[in-house]
């Protein structure tokens, strides 16, 4: 092996490359600013602010947590929809002091009180829904604008009757509760933004208006022309931040019963800092209540911590200015370039070296030796059928398969020349097998393993999840491409999971890496559990029992080999190859009349995929340069059949020279004498007679007897 082989085959075996695209390519990704931020600012002032982790101290910025959480839950909504609220610090003021009057001035029940604080919030949010939604006016100098004459009139009453409204005249316990009280050592303020932003978060991720704010947010012109009430919507968003702007004012008021000149200043520039800090993007759409509380906790430990180092509050603000501005920066960079750099890391290549191909050229003398013995296949069903990827026949000798459509198609025997839709299941259907029932079972691509009931028809999940790898950062419990099956004597399902990194249409892209992204899983339904036996393997395709129920054979597409993994005897749990070296890729594997296994080579084997499989710097470069229609793939356009027995001997092989009939060959199955063929990307199935075939082998009758 030269050098650079050497150092390419270490290299990505060491080098961890796919690992930071799956990280990239995580949801969760974006929580990892704020919660780094956070955790920055909380390890950096604990170390220079003596108790900064006093319980009193918690308390307190509990209780202001509280307060700021609900303006930034109600700016996340404005945002989210794609606007702007620089009123809530304005809203907030007032709400204090309309608090304040209505309880210590006039005497007013405390509920009632409240219940006119967040309708003055609701007043301002709907002036500026109004105006932004309805009239259609700049969010940004609408809200600015409203600041200044809310602020103006806050101003003006405090001036005038800030004496009047800070000594109460009565007493209420309600409003005593809540200005000193908790519950069991957590602030009530705390525990209403708390519960609020859990509803929000519902309300957001779970329920009908909240989706159609993020599709506002996400797209105004495409919400409307989708039907949505596009500026209802943006309104409601402005009336919300009101409320929960106002929220924190009667909050702010129960815990300091005071209303100045300089309540709510600045808080909407904090609302927005720690919005935007959080990951919510300020160009709508994007974001959660999570990262925004993320983003509040965080403004909150900078602002208390400089305060309680003495700086002045300019210092304050000018801190908030910086964060806003580095948020902004990383929100802006990181929404444009984090998928473009996902692109360019997340497909890996590995080394991985194929021995020399078999010579399969005609008069070659090798068990592959081209020939035309599928020249004069029967064809059934042509121009009318769409990627029968593995066509199965039943006792009644009806042949059944799936269609991108996610319908399982029956051609009624004995002629094949009537059909219907036997059932519907979604995705995309690729590998079958009849239980001991008759029932059809189904690897679905994308959605797991189904049943057919025979009976009637019903379509029933069996298992769509398995063990997650504890060691890997990919979350491998969800079945992604379940491909091939079989069933053992015992009931126990056997499939391949052919890729736990791509999706259905990406499965070609899985050969760029040959990395061992594949995996064997079996599901037991007698008790409903579903647990991973075999990992990294390359692309697992076909699963076969052996004619003696003690083991199975699989085909590993990218390595071009066939394994057997032992189910039981002396050799239990242990895998070995059976053929090492294959001229193209295998695919489903089922058994022969005579004892022996048919199994379809999907594609063959060029010189040029052989060789870049051994350069993963070429496959690495080709993928981050061009797009992908130019990449080089393996050749799926001429496969052939060859039958094999378990020692490995390669028997007989058949081909269509012509790449008339089937020019690509994914599964082939015996039945009453003959070999059905299907291929994912052919408009028909095959039927070739077999010379010397047992005229009355099914595969039912193989697994269960001839009376099942």
């Amino acid at each position: 092996m030269a050098t650079s082989e050497t150092y390419a085959r270490w290299r990505t075996r060491l080098v961890p490359d796919h690992i930071v695209g799956e990280i990239l390519s995580k949801n969760w990704i974006d929580n990892a600013i704020p919660v780094f931020m956070l955790v920055l600012a909380i390890c950096v002032f604990g170390s220079i602010i003596p108790n900064f982790f006093l319980f009193g101290n918690l308390t307190d910025e509990g209780r202001e947590f509280g307060e700021l959480a609900l303006v930034v839950l109600g700016m996340t909504v404005v945002l989210l929809a794609g606007g702007i609220d620089l009123s809530v610090g304005s809203t907030f003021a007032l709400a204090n002091f309309v608090t304040l009057a209505l309880i210590n001035w006039f005497d007013w029940p405390a509920g009632l009180a409240i219940g006119c604080a967040l309708l003055a919030g609701a007043l301002v949010g709907l002036l500026n829904g109004f105006l932004i939604g309805y009239l259609r006016l700049r969010a940004f100098l609408t809200t600015l604008v409203t600041l200044i004459v809310v602020r103006a009139i806050v101003d003006t009453l405090v001036l005038s009757y800030s004496s009047k409204v800070v000594v109460p005249l009565g007493y209420s316990a309600f409003w005593e509760y809540l200005s000193y009280e908790d519950v069991y050592g957590v602030p009530v303020a705390f525990i209403v933004a708390a519960v609020l932003a859990v509803a929000a978060h519902v309300f957001l991720t779970r329920l009908r208006p909240g989706w159609r704010i993020l599709a506002v947010g996400g797209s105004r012109r495409s919400a409307y022309n989708a039907g949505l009430p596009v500026r209802r919507i943006v309104a409601g968003t402005y009336v919300l931040s009101g409320v929960l702007a106002a929220a924190g004012g009667v909050f702010y008021a129960s815990r300091l019963g005071a209303a100045t000149a300089t309540t709510g200043v600045g808080l909407e520039v904090a609302a927005l800092t720690a919005a935007v800090l959080g990951g919510v993007s300020l160009g709508g759409g994007r974001g959660s209540v999570t990262k925004a509380l993320l983003g509040a906790a965080t403004v909150l430990v900078i602002s208390n911590s400089l305060i309680q180092m003495g700086l002045r509050s300019g210092t304050n603000t000018l801190a908030l200015g910086v964060v806003l501005l580095v948020a902004v920066a990383i929100d802006v960079k990181w929404l444009k370039n984090r998928f473009k750099l996902l692109s360019r890391v997340y497909v890996s290549p590995a080394y991985f070296r194929l021995p020399p191909r078999p010579d399969a050229t005609e008069g070659s003398g090798t068990p592959y030796a081209l020939n035309d013995r599928l020249r004069d296949v029967e064809l059934i069903g042509l121009g009318e059928i769409d990627a029968a990827e593995d066509p199965i026949l039943d006792i009644d000798d009806h042949l059944d398969f799936g269609n991108r459509q996610g319908d399982i198609i029956r051609y009624f025997g004995p002629d094949h020349k009537r059909s219907e839709v036997y059932a519907h299941v979604g995705g995309m259907p690729l590998g079958m097998a009849f239980d001991k029932a008759g029932d059809l079972v189904c690897c679905v691509a994308g959605m797991g393993v189904y049943k057919i009931a025979r009976e009637t028809r019903e379509v029933i999940k069996l298992t769509d999840e398995t063990n997650r790898s504890w060691l890997s950062i990919i979350d491998d419990s969800r079945l992604r491409l379940p491909d091939d099956l079989d069933i053992a004597p015992d009931g126990r399902i056997y499939f391949s999971e052919a890729t736990v990194r791509f999706d259905m249409h990406e499965w070609m892209v899985d050969a760029l890496e040959s990395r061992g992204n594949g995996r064997i899983i079996c599901h037991d339904p007698r008790d409903g559990s579903t647990r991973t036996v075999l990992s990294g393997i390359r692309f697992p395709n076909g699963i076969c029992l052996a004619h003696d129920g003690k083991s199975i054979l699989y085909a590993s597409t990218w390595s071009c080999t066939v394994e057997r993994f032992w189910l039981e005897g002396e050799k239990k749990g242990r895998t070995e190859t059976v053929i090492g070296n294959l001229p193209g890729y295998p695919d489903n594997i089922n058994r022969a009349s005579d004892g022996n296994y048919w199994m379809a080579l999907v594609g063959m084997r060029t010189p040029t995929f052989d060789l870049a499989l051994r350069k993963p710097g070429f496959r690495r470069r080709m993928v981050q340069q061009l797009a992908q229609d130019e990449w080089l793939f393996p050749q799926m356009n001429v496969g052939c059949v060859v039958k094999f027995n378990e020692r490995g001997e390669v028997i007989d092989c058949l081909w269509d020279r012509r790449g008339v009939n089937h020019p690509m060959i994914t599964s082939c199955n015996e039945h009453r004498g003959y070999l059905y063929l299907g291929g994912i990307v052919n408009n028909r199935v095959g039927r070739y007679r077999i010379e010397g075939a047992d005229p009355d082998f099914t595969n039912q009758g193989s697994y269960w007897g001839s009376g099942k």
